[in-house]
């Protein structure tokens, strides 16, 4: 593949706060420079929803807002290459802002997250499960259809079925063969329980990578689906008649030695006390951050009866009942698994979330409730807090919180809440088809 110095013209990405990338092509001769000086940006771009509406941002997007260009820092260890271009203009780097939009900068936010890490002695590894739903309609057909009455890949209810594995062989073949310029660890990749339904899982690795990992993999498969006349759609309820579409993220602890930090053999199911103070962590402070696991008006459809999607902040032994669950028989393989998040969050955001709420815990020393034991969406089972119950409480007790202010900064916490507010009150008493004229393709 093409070296730095051989590009003809390179590709530099940052992150959204809806996790898309936004970048530019440069030309190849100036990226030595560019990646030594780095390259401007308008932090513009940390304010748009899909589609490009731009959301009220303080100091950003309104009468304070002069729409002027941060400086970038593009990172040099995420050189990879995008499959779908000629050799010379394939080679892509991954930037944060720095200055004060490095302040609601995802990348940035989950670093400053893992720099704590490092100072209370861990490295968090992080493995991703992406929901989605593969669709056979063009950008053309769905404007010509008005996003209703679509057809899914399969049209059956399929979970783990291959008779339509095999069939779509030629996609999974399609996604195999991107994710190896690309640097992606696709571990598994199966059916699941609705028509064209799919998820594709990233092996675990260090959190950053991982993030990384599954921005590009989101990224990607929408423009596989693109190329080949179809649409890929990670909004978490596209239909009411559909079942949730969730981002399953397993979390453990390693020491600067190396050693697994959550496996204790003595103590019950092999949780050690690290463990249990980082679920501790999880259940005290999930419902002040929710927002980040649910960030769009159309996350909120996600949480009905009857799907997948967690009821409450619970915990439990092997439980997909429950909102974390505690998975894996080695000291290698044990782990948490946080089912709160829904397939439209940033991977970087979700990932300081999950991340923070669990070193908050173990600094506190909090212990976990009661587990979970059972159906946990079975009333009377369950043993823990429920669930915030709208996208204004999750914004209210975003906003709110001193956990969030303390962890991902008082002016991320500023700006997210506004661009938040701001979505919310675009939606206001509009219905599922307006939520995917704006979602479908890029949310």
């Amino acid at each position: 593949m093409t070296t730095q110095r051989e590009a003809r013209f390179a590709t530099v990405a940052i992150v959204d706060t809806n996790g898309l990338l936004r970048g530019q092509k440069v030309a190849g001769e100036d990226l030595a420079g560019i990646l030594e000086h780095g390259m401007g940006m308008s932090p513009v771009q940390l304010a748009l929803d899909p589609t490009d509406e731009i959301m009220h941002m303080p100091g950003v997007t309104d009468d304070e807002g002069d729409f002027h260009d941060s400086q970038l820092r593009v990172d040099p260890d995420s050189l990879r290459h995008i499959p779908f271009e000629v050799d010379s203009d394939s080679v892509l780097y991954l930037a944060q802002f720095t200055g004060d939009a490095a302040e609601f900068c995802p990348r940035t936010v989950l670093r400053r997250v893992l720099a704590r890490a490092t100072e209370m002695g861990f490295a968090p590894k992080l493995g991703f499960e992406l929901e989605f739903t593969l669709f056979d309609e063009s950008a053309e057909s769905l404007r010509t259809k008005g996003f209703d009455g679509l057809t899914t890949a399969t049209a059956l209810p399929s979970h783990d079925l291959i008779i339509y594995q095999v069939a779509q062989s030629d996609f999974y073949t399609a996604v195999a063969d991107m994710c190896g310029p690309l640097g992606i660890r696709l571990g598994k990749m199966h059916e699941e329980i609705g028509g064209g339904f799919m998820e594709a899982c990233i092996n675990a690795n260090g959190a950053l990578p991982a993030a990384d990992q599954a921005v590009l993999l989101k990224n990607f498969l929408r423009v596989l689906a693109m190329k080949q006349g179809r649409t890929v759609c990670f909004m978490p309820r596209w239909s009411e008649q559909a079942d949730s579409q969730s981002t399953h993220l397993h979390v453990s602890l390693l020491g600067t030695d190396g050693s697994p930090c959550f496996w204790d053999a003595d103590q019950p199911h092999h949780m050690s006390e690290t463990f249990r103070h980082f679920i501790g962590g999880l259940q005290r402070y999930l419902p002040d951050i929710t927002l980040l696991f649910a960030p769009t008006v159309n996350s909120w459809r996600r949480f009905a009866e009857g799907t997948f999607a967690p009821p409450a902040y619970t915990w439990g032994i092997e439980n997909r009942t429950t909102c974390l669950r505690v998975v894996g028989g080695s000291a290698r393989s044990l782990r948490v698994e946080n089912r709160l998040p829904c397939s439209d969050s940033n991977p970087y955001l979700a990932a300081a979330a999950t991340i923070a709420a669990g070193l908050a815990g173990i600094a506190d020393k909090i212990e976990p409730g009661e587990a979970t034991v059972g159906n946990g969406y079975v009333p009377g089972h369950s043993k823990g807090a429920p669930l915030l119950r709208n996208m204004h409480e999750a914004i209210e007790a975003f906003s709110a919180s001193d956990f969030a202010r303390a962890w991902f900064g008082p002016r991320f916490v500023e700006t997210f809440t506004s661009t938040r507010r701001a979505q919310r009150a675009q939606f206001e008493g509009k219905d599922l088809i307006a939520e995917r004229r704006r979602f479908f393709e890029l949310g």
